[in-house]
């Protein structure tokens, strides 16, 4: 049966418990907008999209025009009929609330079905039915033409910003320093130096010069005026325009892809302030990354352009089939990994990932990183961010040092966890929380300042990265290249220089993301953490270097490394590749997917086998130090109704301990055939339950099925505008009646599910969490031999899991 919509002056969700009244709505909304910056209610009424009821709206308690009873009766009668199309609301559900994956599947199938017995009626009705087997195509691709574009111009964007803090291309200022030094003849382009004559570095725009201590100081102080204006830009759109767009996003989509609704989460004005807030802040040099939130930025075009497809737009089960694969699309352009993207969402974000799904994830991601490539805005022939160019074998004894580079990581990325989340626990307890504005600016005047006497952590933190990756040959000029000798690779004095600036980098890029990680500015975490593990790897990968170079007569180099004529067999950016993708997996717990982005982000297939080694590692390293990776800490600091699927339920608790109400309660109930209008009505203004049970008397308790509150508050109104004679007294009945009743009964049978899942009061609880993460229930009836004693919610099961794992059940807030 499907639910049927109710736009009215309540808003509830939990069926038996009455917990969510419409102040405790307002609660979770104020926790929502306490996560992103707001602090008033007028504030909230922004996050909101249209269709969805306001708070203020709430408050005035205005009247509603409802369509007529008999339309909708049809409707859900008959579902996917044409006529449904055009009833507003179908379907939908309110703010904070979680979707019902059953009802949802069905009525796509019902839908389906009825489509594909009328295309042999008419031309029109085949045509329908085309266009509804390949809309799902025609939605992906669109959406991946559409991320590509937006990944394409945050690319250029974000380049031409992080430019503007050290100078500017006075023959065309919207141009950054390597474009505008294209036209020039030198091959090599250094901050410092500055030997790019096209190039004015803003010491020369003032002074005429580069050098010197005043030169120096004008630069430095260029820097920081330049982060903070863009930081402060970035903070103040968000805060006034678009508050749920701070943040990576990455916590929130696998919330909303689990099944829940968040309003205005994945709306146009989130897309748009998100694309050019992360443009800002990555150019201010915060420590921070673009390409966690593009996964954010791809759902909200996904989510836009479901609405021009009412399969997928009126259906919020089908609609995050959509999401999947924007989600997919949205790793794909932000490393150029579209193989890699696919993994992600399938691992690491989607809660129902059907084999079509895949195929479209697939399709999607294809699309939007030939887009990308096609637009080029890397300005080179690759694809991919930090594409590699040596190709020299690794050997056995390797593994070794790459399966220590993932102990290592795994270790950072626990304490970068664990510090993050007491930080940001600390932030929403304290007044700190009340001025993200003020934080965004300290923050960015604090790293700026430490920032630009290191020239490691001065530049981008891609270009680092890149850096980090790459291979020394005789154009190098950074230190980090600085070799006595060709052949044996002995380190020079700027070699052993840059590792100590490197290590001073890694201990300023671990301190300060833990500080800016859920800042009220779109924020991800990708970069900062390849950063920090490639930092690690150069180290181990120049200290691995210099070993083989001194004692090449060692066993375990075979005779192999650093002799006369032989080429040097280490590689100091493979362990700087290899330690990226270790910080990155334990950060994340990410591995299979975190694979093949980083191989796809390199281009260093061969190097497959390191690479999964310290995955691995690092991953068991960080489930040994800590229970969960940053993105699940983060759900469960926001207190998300999230289930997650890898955890598992070792208590033997049964159905009856956890249902609501408990035995020696009463249960709220409505019967088939002996309640009146007024006892409804006075039930539902005392409870505050999402629905009801139908049983067929008080007696008896035997179940009849399940209705909603939304639907029968619907009926009532629509039944009091149009059935005459209708009063406090009449009848309700939830069965066929056939006999003439005086008053005139109100007849409900065609709201009523007969077909609601139920469980028996001895059923284990790990079976009723599996129902529940499996077929995405929001609710389960509990009966004793046919006769019903409770319902368990969805945030029953949470709260059961919070106590399981000695934690506080009431952090749960959002229903």
């Amino acid at each position: 049966m499907e639910n049927l919509p109710l736009t009215s002056n309540v808003r509830k969700d939990l069926p038996i418990k009455p917990s969510t009244s419409y102040q405790s709505v307002k609660q979770a909304k104020k926790l929502a907008a306490r996560n992103v910056g707001i602090s008033s209610d007028d504030d909230m009424i922004d996050i909101t999209t249209s269709g969805t009821m306001t708070e203020r709206t709430l408050n005035q308690r205005s009247p509603i025009n409802l369509p007529g009873i008999d339309v909708i009766f049809a409707a859900t009668l008959n579902f996917g009929s044409g006529e449904t199309e055009d009833i507003p609301g179908i379907g939908q559900y309110e703010d904070f609330h979680t979707i019902d994956w059953q009802r949802d599947i069905a009525r796509d199938r019902q839908r389906h079905r009825y489509i594909l017995k009328r295309r042999q009626n008419s031309f029109i009705d085949l045509i329908k039915s085309a266009h509804d087997a390949w809309s799902g195509w025609l939605c992906v691709l669109l959406v991946g033409l559409v991320t590509g574009t937006v990944a394409a111009i945050i690319d250029i964007g974000t380049s031409w910003m992080s430019d503007l803090k050290f100078g500017i291309c006075p023959q065309a200022f919207w141009l950054n320093m390597e474009q505008c030094c294209w036209s020039s003849n030198e091959t090599s382009i250094e901050l410092d130096k500055g030997n790019c004559s096209q190039w004015l570095y803003w010491s020369e725009f003032l002074t005429s010069s580069n050098y010197g201590t005043f030169a120096y100081i004008i630069s430095y102080l260029f820097y920081i005026a330049w982060a903070l204006l863009f930081a402060a830009l970035a903070a103040g759109l968000v805060r006034m325009f678009a508050p749920y767009a701070c943040g990576s996003g990455v916590p929130e989509i696998k919330t909303i892809l689990s099944g829940f609704i968040i309003r205005g989460y994945l709306g146009k004005w989130t897309l748009l302030i998100k694309s050019v807030g992360i443009m800002m802040c990555v150019s201010a040099g915060l420590s921070l990354g673009k390409e966690g939130p593009m996964v954010h930025i791809a759902s909200c075009i996904g989510n836009i352009l479901s609405y021009l497809f009412p399969k997928y737009g009126r259906n919020e089960a089908k609609k995050r089939e959509i999401l999947s694969a924007a989600a997919a699309a949205g790793v794909s352009v932000a490393f150029g990994a579209p193989i890699g993207g696919v993994l992600f969402s399938l691992e690491e974000v989607s809660y129902y990932f059907p084999l079509k799904t895949l195929w479209r994830s697939f399709f999607c991601a294809l699309v939007a990183a030939f887009v990308l490539s096609s637009i080029n805005p890397f300005g080179n022939e690759h694809s991919v961010m930090f594409y590699v160019e040596y190709h020299r074998p690794w050997m056995f004894f390797e593994l070794i040092p790459f399966i220590g580079l993932g102990i290592i990581g795994g270790v950072i990325a626990t304490i970068f966890i664990k510090c993050n989340i007491r930080w940001c626990r600390f932030r929403k307890s304290s007044i700190l929380g009340q001025y993200p504005v003020l934080e965004v600016l300290l923050l960015t005047a604090v790293t700026a300042v430490l920032s630009y006497p290191n020239p490691y952590t001065r530049m981008g933190t891609s270009k680092l990265i890149y850096l980090l990756f790459s291979q020394c040959d005789v154009s190098s000029h950074d230190g980090l290249c600085d070799y006595t000798t060709e052949k044996a690779n002995v380190a020079g004095p700027g070699v052993y220089t840059s590792m100590i600036l490197l290590s001073m980098a890694f201990i300023l890029k671990l301190v300060t993301t833990i500080f800016t990680f859920g800042i009220k500015v779109p924020c991800g975490l990708f970069i900062p953490s390849l950063a920090m593990g490639g930092i690690t790897g150069r180290i181990v990968g120049i200290f691995m270097q210099q070993l083989a170079a001194k004692h090449p007569h060692l066993w375990f180099f075979d005779n192999s490394c650093g002799l006369p004529g032989q080429e040097d067999c280490i590689t100091p950016g493979l362990y700087a590749m290899v330690g990226a993708a270790a910080v990155l997996g334990g950060v994340t717990r990410m591995t299979v997917s975190l694979v093949v982005i980083m191989f796809e982000l390199t281009g260093g297939v061969r190097y497959i086998v390191p690479l999964m080694a310290a995955v691995m590692a690092s991953k068991w390293v960080g489930d040994a130090l800590g229970k969960e990776g940053m993105y699940d800490a983060h759900i469960q600091l926001n207190g998300y109704p999230f289930l997650d699927s890898k955890e598992e339920i070792v208590h033997t608790a049964l159905a009856a301990d956890v249902m609501q109400p408990r035995r020696a309660e009463s249960l709220n109930v409505l019967t088939q055939s002996s309640m009146s209008l007024e006892d409804i009505e006075i039930l539902l203004k005392e409870t505050e339950h999402n629905g009801f049970p139908v049983v067929i008397s008080r007696e008896s308790q035997y179940l009849v099925g399940y209705v909603l509150r939304r639907d029968l508050q619907l009926a009532i109104e629509n039944a009091k505008r149009t059935i005459d004679g209708l009063l406090p007294e009449s009848l309700v009945f939830f069965t066929d009646v056939t006999q003439q009743i005086m008053p005139s009964p109100l007849k409900l049978k065609k709201i009523l599910d007969m077909a609601p899942i139920t469980i028996t009061d001895q059923t284990p609880m790990e079976t009723v969490v599996d129902m529940f993460r499996k077929l995405g229930l929001r609710q389960t009836l509990v009966t004793h031999n046919g006769r019903l004693l409770g319902v368990i919610t969805k945030k029953d099961i949470l709260r059961y899991i919070k106590q399981v794992d000695n934690e506080d059940p009431s952090s749960v807030l959002f229903h």
